[in-house]
């Protein structure tokens, strides 16, 4: 079926350049959380270090696996962004450092992510992408229920839905490597704890990791490896021009014709795909006879196209000169392994004109398998008329050729005494030639019958009968009637081939219009015009663009301008924004609306509906403008991607700068403030020299003890804003820390009972032990000024099963509820209960210091009264018997 030789593919050809020329991608594949792809992928990026390649370590999440963090050693950590988020410090992938530090291979764990808001990318894939088109390689890691087009399947088992997920256009190119773990293994890695802590492992194990789910997820991680493989082979095989299958993956190519039963090969095409797990396309041929096909076959096709798109198919209308030349150059060009094409009943007359299309595909098959499905059989009128009717053209065409005929005859019979009659029969060619080129092969042949009859009427002895005397008449006449056939079908397939091809490049040059329009539009309603316009222009309908305008999904242009939708049209419009699917009519949800609503769908989600509809309530769209209608709305989808990004990067850079002049409004007050801070505190001291008994001097020293602590914290939180802090990490006794912070509290703890309860047998913790200090003092003067006298201050030390923690506990009102996430944001003052008053920074820079050592700090109402703040120092910090060493 595919030729001996192959020129190489130009579109694969420049897909390699532009691969050669960017880092290359490798993937660690994994069926489930736990089986091992960040060790694998640090293994492997360690071994590589040590060869000598320059490799870094961007991100990488141990979720404090021991054996994880052990790799890490001797790697070299590109330190991770702070990012500030709603009062919080959090921390991200650094994409700029790493792109400084430009090494040549850069390992980035969790692939999937989504970033913090303010990030320039939404998602760690773009990230990624970022650092594969500046040439850095990239090692990351993925789960197989992570995969865009793998959602809905494995919703359907877990019942649980993945809202982090990647689009499949990510592994084009990629070099993946499985990484597994049988199902039991993997439950015995969560029951000892290596996965998750001990009381979410039962939880999980109950859950999502059960057998049955890890198995299935199991199936779906080896079926999506091998279908990269496949493609990355078809890739390259293109690319080099070797000629074959290549049957590594199957690919099932299905033929929809006009007869009926099209849709009974598309149903048995998805059955075999599942079965195989094998890609699959639903394609068309459309040939010269397409052009006669009436409204009932047009019909069968468009529904047979929408039914294979429905069913996770990829659809294609091909413009060829035949339908087996159209077949085998799709079954060429996506190297399909089966072919399943439908059988019809078709008259002897028929395949003695036409062939039959089954039989000269499987003479040439080759490796192709090919199934055969018979249609259901035509009632014998249906059939007559099919085959006498259907593609004859116009009566007009035939007269027209009739009367060329007729010219050329009257021509002849005045030219015949200078030419003679041996030339006369040159000259029918000459309407023969026109009426095949004007309207096809058969007026063509039609004329070519009538030429041949009238040069024997009125130029062959005896003259005005259709009797010929002479024998060297007959060869004449017949080779004539040859000659003009031959001329008429050679005509009539040039113009099929020239309409076709004035077609194709019409599109092509409406497509690279529509684009250049789309990027000179800076704005969403000028690119929703446009698309409306170009839309209803090219495919002739109605148009509308909706997008989300205060929570509701409403008309944002239309075109005519006039056009409106009723309230089932948009239910229809409302079930594509959420589902991302086709609906309305012509598809198959919600076919009672009147439009036809496409999502305008990226990796960044649906960001607008295109609508369509035609002026006579038909379907919209018919199958040869399918493929049309598909780049249209991809290329619209493109552009509104890019409006969103622009408007993303526009907001974060009013929020760079407006950080920048709040960093610098802060330091600078933090600063200016210190000098007569100083002056003001040497006053005092005098005073207290010269007057020591003054009743004024212990609130003055305090105010002042209170406004430093206030002018530190401005200068802490400049620091953390700005990215400053260093960390000098050590094993730090918590009993000790917590003792340093009251003494120099002691002053402000006059009248209030310190409930000591941090036990002198807590392990060390491995942190920075000035950062610390202040994180405790921040926590106690918020204890001090808000617990009221109501009780004692408690600070309560505890071992737990993952972790240490370490509670400050006033007796006071309380916090609001609802706040106990806010309370930390900057600047923020808790409203009721005994929160208000106060800057708003010590808990902000509670909260900043806290994330940049990795401590967890979360607020509660203790169930007896009053606020709790906890410190959560997980497993990683915990030291060892060598750290304290």
């Amino acid at each position: 079926m595919v030729s001996a030789t192959k020129r190489p593919s130009p579109e694969a050809l420049l897909r390699q350049a532009k691969r050669e020329a960017r880092g290359r991608l490798k993937i660690f594949l994994g069926a489930a959380p736990g089986v091992g792809k960040t060790y694998a992928m640090l293994s492997e990026g360690a071994a590589l270090r040590r060869d000598g390649q320059d490799v870094v370590v961007a991100v990488v999440e141990t979720h404090g696996r021991a054996e994880t963090e052990a790799l890490l050693d001797g790697m070299e950590v590109v330190p991770r962004r702070e990012v500030a988020y709603r009062g919080h410090q959090l921390t991200e992938m650094d994409i700029d450092a790493v792109l400084r530090r430009a090494p040549t291979l850069a390992l980035v764990d969790e692939y999937a992510h989504t970033n913090i808001d303010g990030s320039r990318h939404p998602k760690r894939w773009q990230d990624v992408e970022e650092l594969l088109n500046a040439g850095i390689d990239v090692y990351t890691t993925l789960n197989v229920q992570h995969v865009e087009s793998l959602n809905d399947v494995v919703a359907s088992f877990t019942r649980v839905r993945v809202r982090e997920t990647v689009p499949d256009s990510v592994f084009e190119g990629a070099e993946i490597k499985l990484v597994d773990l049988p199902p039991d293994e993997l439950i015995d890695r969560l029951r000892d704890g290596k996965v998750y802590v001990p009381h979410e492992a039962s939880r999980a194990l109950g859950h999502f990791f059960s057998k049955a789910n890890l198995s299935a997820l199991r199936e779906m991680a080896f079926r999506r490896a091998a279908l990269s493989v496949d493609r990355q082979m078809l890739h390259d095989l293109d690319a080099s021009g070797e000629a074959g299958t290549f049957a590594a993956g199957e690919r099932i190519l299905v033929a929809i014709s006009e007869q009926p039963g099209s849709d009974m090969l598309v149903r048995t095409a998805k059955r075999l795909a599942d079965g195989l797990n094998a890609p699959w396309t639903a394609v068309h041929i459309e040939t010269g006879r397409s052009a006669a096909f009436d409204d009932d076959a047009r019909r069968r096709i468009a529904a047979s196209l929408a039914l294979a798109a429905t069913l996770g198919a990829t659809i294609a209308t091909v413009p060829a000169e035949s339908v087996i030349a159209g077949l085998r150059g799709q079954i060429e060009v996506m190297r399909a392994t089966q072919l399943i094409i439908g059988r019809s009943q078709r008259s002897w007359w028929f395949e003695l004109r036409h062939g039959s299309v089954v039989e000269a595909l499987i003479h040439d098959a080759g490796d192709l398998a090919i199934h055969v499905i018979p249609s259901p059989r035509e009632s014998p009128a249906t059939r007559r008329g099919l085959d006498w009717t259907r593609g004859w053209g116009r009566p007009s065409s035939y007269a027209v050729g009739l009367g060329l005929i007729a010219l050329m005859t009257g021509a002849a019979r005045l030219a015949e005494p200078w030419i003679g009659t041996g030339a006369v029969d040159l000259l029918y060619l000459v309407p023969v030639i026109v009426a095949a080129t004007l309207y096809g092969l058969r007026p063509g042949l039609f004329a070519s019958l009538v030429a041949a009859l009238a040069f024997n009427f009125f130029f062959l002895e005896p003259r005005h009968t259709f009797t010929i005397a002479d024998p060297q008449s007959v060869l004449t006449m017949l080779i004539l009637t040859g000659v003009a056939a031959v001329v008429s079908n050679l005509a009539g397939r040039l113009r099929t081939r020239a309409r076709i091809g004035v077609r194709s490049a019409q599109e092509n040059a409406s497509l690279a219009a529509f684009a250049q329009m789309l990027a000179r539009a800076s704005d969403r309603e000028t690119t929703a015009a446009v698309t409306c316009e170009e839309v209803a222009r090219l495919l002739g309908v109605r148009s509308i663009i909706l997008a989300e305008q205060g929570g509701l999904l409403q008309p944002l242009v239309a075109r005519p301008v006039d056009a409106a939708i009723s309230p089932i049209d948009q239910a229809a419009a409302e079930w594509a924004w959420t589902s991302g699917e086709p609906a309305g009519r012509g598809t198959n949800t919600l076919v009672a609306s009147d439009w036809q609503f496409h999502p305008l769908k990226t990796g960044l989600g649906v960001l607008a509906i295109l609508g369509i509809a035609s002026e006579d309530g038909r379907d919209p769209i018919s199958p040869d403008r399918a493929a049309l209608l598909a780049t249209l709305v991809g290329q619209a989808a493109l552009a509104h991607e890019r409006l969103h990004l622009e408007d993303e990067m526009r907001s974060l850079s009013v929020l760079e700068e407006r950080d920048r002049l709040r960093a610098a409004l802060l330091s600078s007050i933090g600063h200016d403030l210190r000098t007569p801070l100083t002056g003001v505190t040497a006053a005092i001291e005098a005073l207290a020299s010269e007057h020591p008994g003054a009743s004024a001097l212990p609130l003055a020293r305090a105010e002042v003890s209170r406004l430093r602590r206030f002018l530190d914290n401005l200068v802490e939180l400049v620091r953390l804003d700005s990215g400053g802090l260093s960390l000098d990490v050590a094993p730090v006794d918590l009993t000790d820390a917590v003792a340093a912070v009251v003494h120099d509290l002691k002053d402000l703890l006059r009248g209030h009972h310190v409930d000591f309860q941090v036990p002198a047998g807590l392990p060390l913790v491995r942190v920075d032990e000035r950062l610390l200090h202040h994180i405790l003092l921040n926590l106690l003067a918020n204890a001090i000024q808000h617990g009221g006298s109501a009780g004692p201050i408690a600070i309560v030390g505890r071992r737990t099963p993952d972790a240490v923690a370490l509670t400050v506990r006033d007796h006071g009102g309380g916090l609001e509820p609802g706040s106990e996430g806010t309370i930390f944001d900057t600047f923020e003052q808790g409203k009721g209960g005994d929160r208000h008053g106060g800057s708003g920074l010590g808990l902000a820079i509670v909260k900043g210091f806290a994330d940049a050592l990795g401590i967890s700090v979360s607020a509660s109402n203790h169930p007896d009264g009053g606020a709790a703040f906890t410190l959560t120092f997980p497993s990683a910090l915990i030291a060892t018997v060598s750290d304290a060493e």
